[in-house]
């Protein structure tokens, strides 16, 4: 379900109805007569419409976590705010970048329409901007030629399914974040599918080595064996951003999540 298609058409009938009255009907009925229901409905929903879809437009958009991918960052049906202006201002529902603000960096967490299937939001970090040669052999990551800096922390508990994984500090750019690797999980990338510029990766038994081209961005989840991301399905065109994530505002299971992340 698109929600914004559907706003923008419900944004389009109440503020025709509005119009209407305003300019037209309102000067025709009787003075004193009521307005017809649907008037009335119609013209008093158009302004908070219009509100709410400027701010999820240009400013803000909910986002709720529907996995664990970003385990430890992001849990779980965490509620999650994306800013829609951080990457640029965009046209609703085209989607097409109309002023340009910033890029994604390394280690933003970043909200895009998923390629292999646009109706779908996804929620991934920013590993590799384009031009960027992105290598993860053996569960390591380098980018370009310099392995990024971790440091072992302790064991991560899954407490909804009692085991653990290992769990590292991991610097990309200015942002220093958690990740998990699963002791058992093989290093190579099982069934990766055919995308625009696979030629730009190489697969071998200890994982994959890829160039960023013009205009794309390579993503990975911080669940890093648990996490179908760019090693799976390729690059995340520029056209494709949403915005940036950058704040918890709701967690019906742990009030304390509630702020911002990195």
């Amino acid at each position: 379900m698109n929600f914004a298609l559907i706003l923008l058409i419900l944004l389009l009938i109440s503020g025709a109805i509005w119009a209407a009255d305003a300019f037209i009907l309102r000067k025709r009925r009787p003075e004193g007569a009521k307005d017809p229901w649907w008037v009335e409905y119609g013209a008093s929903f158009f302004p908070v419409i219009l509100v709410v879809f400027l701010l999820r437009s240009f400013l803000v958009e909910p986002f709720k976590i529907p996995s664990g991918s970003m385990i430890p960052t992001l849990q779980v049906g965490d509620f999650i705010l994306v800013n829609k202006y951080t990457y640029g201002i965009r046209l609703p529902v085209a989607n097409w970048k109309i002023i340009d603000v910033n890029s994604p960096q390394r280690g933003d967490v970043m909200v895009f329409r998923y390629p292999e299937d646009p109706s779908l939001d996804y929620i991934k970090r920013v590993v590799g901007v384009p031009g960027d040669r992105i290598t993860y052999q053996n569960k390591k990551l380098t980018i370009n030629g310099e392995p990024v800096p971790t440091t072992k922390v302790e064991d991560y508990l899954h407490p909804e399914r009692l085991y653990y994984s290992r769990q590292y500090t991991e610097k990309l750019g200015e942002t220093e974040h958690r990740t998990l690797n699963d002791e058992d999980a093989p290093p190579f990338v099982p069934g990766p599918v055919q995308f625009p510029n696979r030629q730009n990766c190489s697969y071998n038994s200890a994982g994959v080595t890829c160039t960023v081209p013009p205009g794309h961005y390579f993503v990975m989840g911080d669940n890093r064996d648990n996490s179908r991301d760019s090693r799976f399905w390729g690059f995340v065109p520029e056209q494709n951003i949403v915005g940036k994530a950058f704040f918890i505002w709701l967690n019906f299971s742990d009030f304390k999540r509630i702020g911002s992340f990195r």
